[in-house]
């Protein structure tokens, strides 16, 4: 696979880079649709719990649904990789288009605690290689709760929000002393991650959505953010630029908000399937494929996504997975299994749950991140 351009650059540029330490603990907050599929912050001055939900939790044993149908087993934690040379970046490239598909989750205060994950891994039968968390502007990087989610097997993938700082301050160079350290953090960890920052910004349910910043300011803040971790020798960074669907937002084009192809490893979409919103794969995400397919190439990754409870959840979820399985360059997905406005937690409904798991069984979702 050719390497990509800005990629081969910032592997040169690290090498001759110190490896500074993360200061401060990153902030996560969960997001997640409000009618009709947006996300919306969570209080981000309540604490993470650091205690073992209690019993009945979303995603924890004893949660209805939550356990492995009989004679099915929990596959067993991946080996722990060898570490790499000193001063080796890690490529990430391998990763960038693998031969099988992303099962990715976002789970109940991960990675704060990773309580909510066997519940979920049990209840789905398969492990989730990626892990989704969302990160305050404010916070350092979470270097401790980036490496569990990758010693559980998993790609760590922030969610980067910019809650208190516009899209404009932040091209400025602003806050250009705090993107540093993350960036040095995340060069320091040295281990896959993706990134995504100021996601659904089509949309006007967020502090940078078009309500408030120019597709200019979006494209100048993301470019900036992105060459600062350039220069700070991040090239283990996957990044993921993430649009909400164009349904909510017919009027809204895409293609002034994409910062270019040297900017972005994925093009990726948020889009729940909800009680009056559309029925199937191709209504839900085919004209924002299409927009997108007219400005870049880069393989498609679904963000986010979820069904509403309902009559129709069994058939949103084969709608799902069937379409994932008819288009070759979608990568993966994340599921949104939190409680969040609606209970999106695919073990709720026992006829759910089990068309989820017949589906995730096929070999096609999942594979060792470390192995690709």
């Amino acid at each position: 696979m050719t390497a990509h351009p800005r990629r081969a650059g910032r592997v040169r540029h690290r090498l001759a880079l110190p490896l500074l330490a993360a200061a401060g603990l990153l902030l996560t907050t969960a997001c997640g649709p409000e009618d009709p599929g947006f996300a919306m912050q969570k209080d981000l001055a309540q604490a993470a719990p650091a205690a073992t939900p209690a019993p009945g939790a979303p995603g924890t044993p004893g949660t209805p649904g939550a356990a492995p149908a009989a004679g099915g087993t929990a596959p067993a934690a991946p080996a722990t990789p060898k570490a790499l040379p000193a001063g080796v970046p890690y490529d990430v490239t391998p990763l960038l288009r693998p031969s099988h598909k992303y099962l990715g989750a976002a789970l109940p205060d991960v990675p704060a605690t990773m309580d909510a994950l066997p519940g979920y891994r049990d209840a789905i039968g398969k492990q989730p290689n990626v892990l989704e968390f969302y990160a305050h502007w404010k916070g350092g990087f979470d270097t401790a709760g980036a490496r569990r989610i990758h010693d559980a097997g998993a790609l760590p993938f922030m969610a980067w929000e910019p809650h208190d700082r516009s899209l404009a301050s932040i091209a400025a160079g602003d806050t250009d002393d705090y993107v540093r350290g993350v960036a040095k953090a995340v060069a320091k960890f040295n281990l896959p991650i993706a990134v995504s920052i100021a996601h659904e910004m089509n949309g006007d349910w967020y502090p940078w959505g078009r309500q408030a910043a120019t597709p200019e300011d979006f494209v100048a803040a993301w470019r900036h953010v992105h060459d600062l971790f350039d220069q700070a020798g991040a090239t283990n960074v996957i990044w993921v630029w993430s649009p909400n669907i164009t349904d909510p937002a017919p009027n809204t084009r895409l293609e002034p908000y994409y910062p270019g192809d040297t900017y972005v490893d994925w093009a990726g979409m948020t889009g729940y399937f909800t009680k009056t919103g559309p029925k199937t794969f191709d209504a839900l995400y085919g004209p924002t494929m299409a927009e997108i397919r007219g400005f870049s190439q880069k393989p498609f990754f679904i963000s986010e996504t979820a069904s509403e409870q309902g009559k129709r959840q069994h058939a949103d979820i084969d709608q799902l997975f069937s379409g994932l399985e008819a288009h070759d360059d979608i990568v993966g997905f994340v599921w949104f299994n939190i409680v969040k406005r609606a209970d999106w937690r695919v073990e709720a409904v026992p006829d759910t749950l089990a068309a989820f798991k017949q589906r995730v069984s096929d070999p096609r979702y999942g594979f060792d991140i470390r192995n690709p």
